[in-house]
Parts: C-alpha cells; structure tokens; sequence
C-alpha cells in the first residue's frame, strides 16, 4: 500500500496519537510536517509528541520526539515555541538538535536566552580548547548541537551573542567553524566571515564543500557569486546559494530597478542552467 497517497491529515493525526504502532507514529509526525498541516489538534498533537516516552531508540535517543520537533518548526505555529525550548532539558543531542532549528525557523525571541544559555555553558567548562574525542568516531564529541544553536542564534539576530560565537570560528569540526563564520557575518557583515565560506569551497571534502555553499547562500554573501559559480559542486545545489544571493541583492535594488550586481547574478545563474 501506497501509504503516502492514501494518508490524510485526519488519519495522520490518528496514528500520531496512537500508541500500538510506533513506526506510524513516526511517519505521522513527519508527514505533518512535510505537507504543513497546520491545524489545531495537528500542533497540538506534535507538541504533546515531543514528550513521548515510547519511541526508544537503542542508543537510548527519543525518535519521534525529534521527527516531532522538526515538524514543528515548519508549521509556523507560535504555541510550539516554549515546548521546544523544553526540549533543551532532554538527553537526547538530536532532540535538542531538532528543537534548536526549529525554534531558528519560528524566529521567536523567547528562544535567545535558552540559546545563549546553551552556547555560554560550553564556553564557561572550556569546551571548545579542551577536546574530548568521541571513541566511535575518532573526532571531538559534541556536548551539545552548537552549528544548530549558532544558526539559530544568527537568524535571531542576536548581536549580544557575538563574544559567544567567536570562538567557535577556530571548532575542529568545520560545519561548526562554518556556521560561527556565518553567524558573524549575519551580525557584523563583515566581509572577512563571508570570505572563510568562500576560502572553504576550495576545500577537499565534497560534503563541506556543499555546506559553505549553503552557508553562503542563507546569509546572502553577494561576492561570493563566482566563486560558488565555479566550485566543483552540484550545479543544483549551487543555483539554490545563488538563488539566496539573488534574492538579498533585489531586496536591496532601489527603485523596483535591478542593479548591475542583479544582473551579474542573474547571468551566472544562467551559465549554470
């Protein structure tokens, strides 16, 4: 059975709220998400979803709390906010994971102090000089999901954030190196932040590589252009970063006119085409 075609928002939410089938509560939270399903019992039940109990993952990671959470952050649904800032207290990494980028897609303020709060206890036990390395993976462990907290905190804007997010610049872990460069750029505008996005498509790794341009694209870094025209990526995925540049630059055009800048952005998006 095609369960995609056959669902409806009614029967979503009937098997989210279910407890025999655990796999149907997790699609559900996740369909709800994916076709927006804004309605009332629909945020209502992902919400009392992020404190399930149920879905026990082996690692001991809750599941659906987490499919919960992101589908949250795209309803656009305020009452979700303090729920998900909850869900800071869970042990899970993925579930605060999933609630940092959510609370970032809600832009809500109430979020920024239960962020900064996350970030300033990292700094505060000297986590980002004194690395511990994870023995599965043979890289630093992450106390705590800080790429999805810097984000989070860039989108915000929230300038009192920057001495916080500093340091994050030198992280061994280079998407996190990337998003304190983006957040900085976000809050400064200063080009030399942009600037270690760009330096970071000429790196070796396609999947970094990938994630500067998405970086670079979100934070609308207009003289980046050529470089991600010419970075060795997806075509596709260097339209979506130009696609961002597009868009900040014609907000910024007076007049309903496009400048040369839109224009120039507009022919290498052509070339990509």
């Amino acid at each position: 059975m095609n369960t995609e075609i056959s669902i409806t928002p009614e029967i979503a939410i009937a098997n989210l709220n279910q407890k025999e089938d655990l796999g149907l509560r997790y699609y559900a939270a996740w369909w709800l998400g994916k076709f927006r399903i804004k309605t009332a019992i629909a945020v209502e039940s992902l919400i009392n979803a992020l404190e399930d109990k149920e879905d026990r993952a082996p690692d001991g990671g809750f599941p659906l709390r987490r499919n919960a959470a992101k589908a949250l952050g795209k309803l656009d649904d305020l009452r979700a906010v303090e729920p998900l800032i909850k869900c800071f207290e869970c042990d899970d990494y993925y579930v605060r994971e999933s609630a940092a980028q959510a609370l970032e897609m809600l832009k809500d303020s109430r979020a920024i102090q239960p962020l900064i709060n996350l970030l300033d206890n990292a700094v505060k036990d000297d986590q980002l000089t004194n690395y511990a390395l994870d023995p599965v993976i043979g890289k630093p462990y992450l106390n705590q999901p800080y790429e999805a907290i810097i984000e989070a905190l860039g989108t915000l804007q929230v300038k009192n954030a920057l001495n916080l997010i500093k340091p994050f610049i030198k992280h061994p872990t280079p998407k996190i190196a990337y998003a304190a460069a983006r957040a900085m750029y976000q809050l400064t505008h200063e080009d030399v932040y942009g600037e270690i996005l760009v330096s970071a498509l000429q790196g070796e790794e396609l999947q970094l590589r990938r994630s500067a341009l998405m970086d670079l694209g979100a934070i609308g870094y207009v003289k980046s252009a050529e470089a991600i025209g010419e970075a060795l990526a997806e075509n596709s995925l260097k339209l979506i970063a130009m696609k961002g540049l597009l868009e900040y630059q014609v907000k910024r055009d007076q007049d309903n006119e496009l400048s040369t800048d839109s224009i120039k952005l507009m022919n290498i998006m052509d070339k990509l085409l």
